[in-house]
């Protein structure tokens, strides 16, 4: 399968969310992570919380033992969750804020207020072999501390440019695009994600140094309606369309 200018990495969260509400087996998120490889996906994201409210440690140890595409672990910058990214060493973490009154990530980790703090736990992930992102808001300030933070990666936050329309929703894409370019110049690989659908991923995706999109809860909504691998299929299909030039190269040369 050809490896692509633009990666998409499937968030499985809120599969572990609905069979939680319930409790026992189902859905499984094993399950999902194997049907969004075959429909398209290059990399599993799943966010072990705090308070366990959708993935669970369990679920960590099987999708580390049990699949076959690189494992994107956000995580908060706690000590426990440290430990547990560096036994699993998933291919990547992504550290992002985490408060427990919220219902989902809300808002850019403070890179540039908390650079002594995310110090330690970017040096650790990194001697251990993991790939650094830090989940931020699109602006100089956050880029500049990520990049003194020696952190190889940035995923720009990209909710209030899905939460706003017209010219509004227009300076936040502008605001995505001047970020990017910034994060790219100063040596940093650029992700994005947050609050992604149909209709609007693709002006995220034509950005041009975006390397990474990752999309998870309105994939497993719209599931519900056509299934899984339908909704994966049609995102995969909308980003290509907006990158044309994205099957490129042997998956095997991706890095």
């Amino acid at each position: 399968m050809p490896a692509r200018s633009l990666r998409l990495g499937v968030n499985i969260d809120h599969v572990a969310t609905i069979r939680n509400a319930r409790g026992g087996l189902t859905p499984d998120p094993l399950r999902a992570a194997h049907i969004a490889a075959e429909a398209g996906a290059d990399g599993i994201t799943a966010h072990l919380r705090e308070d366990r409210r959708h993935i669970s440690d369990h679920d960590i140890v099987r999708l580390s033992r049990e699949i076959d595409l690189p494992l994107n672990l956000e995580m908060a910058a706690t000590d426990e969750m440290l430990a547990i990214a560096l036994q699993h060493r998933p291919h990547a973490a992504c550290i992002v804020p985490e408060r427990r009154e919220e219902r989902t990530t809300e808002g850019g980790l403070d890179a540039a207020g908390q650079r002594e703090h995310l110090a330690q736990f970017v040096a650790a992930l990194g001697d251990a072999g993991v790939r650094v992102s830090l989940f931020i808001e699109p602006d100089q300030r956050q880029i500049e501390a990520a990049a003194a933070l020696g952190a190889p990666v940035i995923e720009m936050h990209t909710g209030l440019y899905c939460d706003e329309q017209g010219e509004a929703r227009a300076r936040e894409l502008d605001r995505l695009r001047e970020a990017a370019r910034l994060a790219a110049g100063a040596g940093l690989e650029v992700h994005a994600g947050h609050g992604l659908a149909y209709d609007t991923v693709g002006p995220v995706a034509a950005i041009p140094m975006v390397r990474e999109l990752n999309i998870g809860h309105f994939l497993v909504g719209e599931a519900i309606f056509v299934g899984l691998d339908a909704s994966i299929r049609r995102m995969r299909a909308l980003m290509d369309e907006a990158r044309p030039e994205t099957a490129i190269t042997d998956r095997a040369t991706a890095p």
